[in-house]
């Protein structure tokens, strides 16, 4: 049940996202380090999203995965 909640929050607030982008029709300019780039605001907005989204679930399925790796019984240190 937790993740049909999870996912429907997720959709509803990717659809807010793509929706304010697509409602704006400025180009603004985003500088990088090296580079530079003119994109609209929906292509921006897209952008970051979804790279947030990535990052998100890369960074969720790391921690998953140390947590199974890591041992669960630890023998304790017992002091002499």
């Amino acid at each position: 049940m937790r993740v049909y909640i999870t996912a429907i929050a997720l959709f509803i607030l990717l659809a807010i996202a793509f929706v304010f982008g697509s409602q704006n029709e400025q180009t603004i300019t985003l500088n990088y380090l090296i580079a530079r780039a003119d994109l609209s605001v929906a292509a921006a907005v897209s952008l970051f999203t979804t790279l947030g989204f990535i990052l998100g679930l890369l960074f969720s399925l790391l921690w998953k995965f140390i947590r199974v790796i890591k041992p669960k019984n630890q023998p304790s240190r017992e002091s002499v």
